[in-house]
C-alpha cells in the first residue's frame, strides 16, 4: 500500500493540533524535544516510544543526550510528512 504526503492544507492543520511538535528547519518532517528528569526517565520514555513504533512498524529518529530526548518523525517512503507521522506524534503526546 503507498503511502501519501500530507497536502499543505491537512499539514497545517495537523501541526496545529499536535501540541509541542514543529516542522524541521531542513526537511518535510515533524520535530519535538522533551526534557526529564534525569537520564533514566528519558530512557524509559524512549523504551515506550519504541515498543510503539515497532507495534506500528514507524520508526523515529532520535537523540538522547542525558535528560533530553529530541524525536523527528517523517515518512521515508512518502518522502515527507504522512498520516503515518501524526498518528506516531499522537501516541507519543499520549505517553
Amino acid at each position: 500500500m503507498a503511502v501519501e504526503k500530507l497536502s499543505e492544507e491537512e499539514r497545517g492543520s495537523w501541526l496545529e493540533a499536535l501540541e509541542g511538535w514543529e516542522m524541521a528547519s531542513d526537511r518535510d518532517a515533524i520535530v519535538r524535544t522533551f526534557k526529564f528528569e534525569d537520564f533514566s526517565e528519558a530512557w524509559g520514555f524512549m523504551s515506550r516510544v519504541a515498543l510503539i513504533a515497532e507495534k506500528n512498524d514507524h520508526h523515529p529518529e532520535w537523540s538522547n543526550v542525558y535528560n533530553t530526548v529530541e524525536i523527528t518523525l517523517t515518512t521515508h517512503d512518502a518522502d515527507g510528512l504522512s498520516h503515518r507521522d501524526v498518528h506516531m506524534a499522537q501516541a507519543i503526546n499520549a505517553l
